[in-house]
């Protein structure tokens, strides 16, 4: 069963899914060992994902080791309508479309969370929150799952500091091969290819203002430098100021910031991070956007709200006319640039997030009868192993420590 925009889309979604695959070989290898191993045999496993084509076959990947897979998107603008129709083609159950409302969005997450899941993929925690306050009837059944995303850990540390998380939880986005490549590499790339396909405009010579310098901050500040941009950095933590600067960075406050900047870049996980006060500061024609999960960090709420005139400036990018006179414009809604107005990560990024997905699924399961945390990090074994294969893959052999070093380095005497 599925409910998707248009099941006729499914062959253009197929070749997208394809691509992917071929260009993803840690999760081509785990798929082949789930083939064999059938870890997911007999259970359902509920997914909510920016919906795209890596994401499909992840799904796919979960599914060949035995999973009945339930997929939904994490975001109303990032899924594919067409890739979701390839899904759905090939058997899944899907319950997603392109440009969902706030409604639709809770009544598709909700068909994913009431077949009653065995385990839970999630980014952003909407369907942890959900089965948590609408169904909680169903938490007994429920194995675990993983979080994708820091948006998604912030609520679920959260939760378990106040006891409310009634099931282990892995900690994807803190695995080493997935916050070191896909939140800075990832981010860096894929906001500037949504940035650059949406506007047109040229990005040297300009002020880029980056909110937040965390491991996406980092990736998107270092692209926009590449990129011939003057960048600004506001942040909140000292110690991330500092390291902002001796990367060669001006730090500021972003009311400052909002005096000098052309592009605007949210990357906080944060609420109200651009606002009214910013907002009047801002050059005539200043663009802004988020790549933080929630559509909460510029507040575009206001602008709809205050704004003497507003108009699609270009496609998806909204104008908005504020009452001194000037300007300003909102690319995706606010919503996560990279895919509200792009295709997401590269395929060789997500290889090593979904696989670390994968396996994390697959390790709960294994251990399912001995977690006694809520909160689990990825084990070193796994960041490990993903990191192996794909220095095979690439062709690449490091060196091991000999019995002498590693009695040296685990050696308290001299």
């Amino acid at each position: 069963m599925s409910i998707i925009r248009d099941p006729a889309l499914w062959e253009s979604g197929k070749r997208k899914i394809d691509w992917v695959r071929q260009n993803m070989s840690l999760l081509r290898s785990v798929e082949e060992d789930f083939r064999k191993e059938q870890p997911f045999k007999g259970l359902k496993v509920a997914l909510s994902i920016h919906l795209e084509a890596k994401t499909a076959y992840l799904c796919k990947v979960l599914a060949a080791g035995g999973a009945d897979m339930y997929v939904t998107g994490s975001n109303p603008l990032s899924t594919q309508d067409d890739v979701a129709a390839g899904l759905a083609h090939d058997g899944l159950n899907v319950f997603a479309w392109h440009g969902a409302t706030a409604e639709e969005y809770h009544s598709h997450i909700s068909e994913v969370v009431k077949v009653g899941p065995n385990i839970i993929i999630d980014d952003g925690g909407d369907l942890v929150n959900l089965i948590h306050n609408e169904y909680p009837e169903l938490i007994p059944d429920v194995i675990g799952g993983c979080e994708e995303t820091t948006t998604g850990i912030i609520r679920l540390i959260a939760m378990n500091k106040a006891g409310e998380l009634k099931f282990p939880m892995v900690l994807v986005n803190n695995a080493r091969c997935k916050y070191l490549f896909d939140n800075r590499y990832g981010t860096g790339q894929s906001v500037w290819d949504g940035i650059n396909r949406t506007t047109n405009l040229i990005v040297a010579g300009k002020n880029v203002v980056v909110a937040g310098y965390g491991w996406c901050g980092k990736g998107v500040a270092m692209r926009a430098k590449g990129l011939g941009a003057s960048v600004i950095i506001t942040e909140i933590d000292p110690v991330k100021a500092m390291e902002a600067v001796m990367d060669g960075f001006k730090v500021m406050k972003m009311e400052e910031a909002a005096k000098i900047g052309d592009f605007f870049v949210t990357v906080t996980g944060c609420k109200d991070v651009i606002t009214e006060k910013s907002f009047m500061n801002m050059k005539d024609g200043a663009i802004l956007c988020n790549a933080g999960h929630f559509d909460c960090e510029v507040d575009v709420a206001w602008l709809r709200k205050n704004c003497e005139k507003t108009w699609l400036a270009r496609n998806n990018i909204d104008g908005y006319r504020l009452s001194n006179g000037r300007s300003v414009y909102v690319i995706g809604e606010g919503r996560l640039v990279n895919l509200a107005a792009g295709d997401g990560h590269p395929a060789e990024i997500m290889d090593m997030s979904f696989a670390i997905q994968a396996l994390s699924a697959a390790y709960l399961v294994k251990n399912r009868d001995k977690l006694s945390e809520k909160v689990i990090y990825v084990p070193e074994e796994i960041d490990n192993e993903v990191a192996n294969r794909k220095l095979r893959f690439w062709g690449l052999e490091i060196d091991k420590l000999t019995d002498e070093q590693e009695k040296y380095l685990n050696s308290w005497q001299v």
